[in-house]
């Protein structure tokens, strides 16, 4: 930690200073883990990493002030509230807020220099940048904003991949797909995060070598470092799932849950439910504080949900599970839009859970919200 000095009379004060994300990232530039500067996968954490994980969270920032400023300029006259009236590739009601924060990662990507191909949940189709740059980039621009005009937490979910090195010379109809580029699997992930605008604005990341929160301070703009090497608890005391849907769901599911509730499950513990239908607020809880966040049925997305947070859950000591398959192991089918089940959080709950064969919601009778 920095030492910052202030006058205060006579005397001089030692004040901490916490370092920067710029500072963090060069730091660990310059020498990570075992000083080989290796990232998750092949990855190097280069000069050009670091510029686009700066210019990212800059696009964050913005997205931050615009939701912060959602009733004010609603009050104005701005049609921020209430839905666009399109829908996403999902099927999913796309509110205005949506579409800005989109567009607003889309234009810093794009002028970033640093990105071939990026996948986005409110885009139909992958998005050519600039040809022969490093990355891929995969995101949702906005999670949870179906509670946006109540105030509630939201959040933004993203990842980078190497991009894929050039199809060999052949003829055009046999060249690779650029979705490709997106389409690996999560342990090829080189970087994730996401960031949660809540009573604060707080970015959590990983590079490969851990998880570490940034708060960003409203007064001068900076990302401080504010919790380094995060590890989730190997156990929690809390799950977090929309259990008004608990007959909807398999007999495995439901054992389990009916097990925890009665302090019958391995730990012995009564669970307590939390859940905010946010993925990042309710992800982040279980960073902090253990136990696991669910949606039992093939809702989330694979590239832009699952794949980011479950490499930040198991660089945290967690792990991420489709209920049956470890989240990262998983091959993509080659739709953008794959949606699966996700179970993220301890390690020992994880197991717990998975342990009890039948967790999957397969049968979905469509809910109306």
């Amino acid at each position: 930690m920095q030492v910052a000095r202030s006058q205060q009379g006579d005397a001089t004060v030692a004040k901490p200073s916490l370092p920067s994300l710029q500072e963090f990232l060069m730091e660990s530039m310059a020498t990570v883990g075992d000083g080989s500067g290796k990232g998750a996968s092949d990855g190097v954490i280069d000069s050009d990493l670091v510029l686009l994980l700066l210019t990212l969270h800059d696009a964050m920032k913005r997205i931050a002030v615009t939701v912060g400023r959602l009733n004010i300029d609603a009050a104005m006259g701005a049609k921020l509230s209430g839905v666009s009236g399109s829908t996403n590739e999902s099927g999913d009601a796309q509110k205005p807020l949506d579409l800005v924060s989109n567009d607003i990662i889309k234009a810093t990507l794009t002028s970033s220099r640093l990105v071939s191909v990026a996948a986005s949940e409110e885009d139909n189709d992958v998005i050519e940048l600039t040809a022969g740059a490093p990355y891929a980039a995969v995101f949702d621009p906005l999670d949870g904003s179906r509670n946006i005009d109540a105030g509630i937490p939201t959040g933004t979910i993203w990842g980078l991949y190497r991009s894929l090195p050039p199809a060999p010379a052949v003829a055009a109809a046999t060249a690779a797909s650029p979705a490709a580029a997106v389409l690996q699997p999560g342990r090829a992930l080189v970087a994730s995060g996401y960031v949660l605008y809540s009573s604060a604005v707080v970015a959590v990341l990983t590079v490969g070598r851990g998880v570490h929160a940034f708060t960003l301070d409203e007064t001068t703009g900076e990302w401080l470092l504010t919790a380094r090497d995060m590890r989730i608890p190997k156990r929690g005391q809390i799950y977090s799932v929309n259990d008004a849907r608990y007959f909807d769901w398999p007999a495995g599911l439901r054992a389990y849950i009916d097990a925890i509730r009665q302090g019958k499950g391995q730990s012995g513990k009564k669970y307590s439910a939390r859940y905010i239908c946010s993925l990042v607020g309710d992800f982040h809880r279980t960073l902090l504080y253990g136990g696991v966040a669910m949606n039992p049925r093939s809702h989330l997305r694979l590239l832009y949900e699952a794949n980011p947070l479950a490499f930040l859950a198991e660089q945290a000591g967690g792990k991420g599970s489709d209920g049956k398959r470890s989240i990262l192991d998983i091959e993509p089918s080659g739709k953008l839009h794959e949606r699966l089940p996700l179970f993220l959080g301890s390690p020992e709950d994880i197991d717990e859970l998975v342990g009890y064969g039948d967790v999957q919601q397969v049968v979905n009778p469509g809910y109306e919200v």
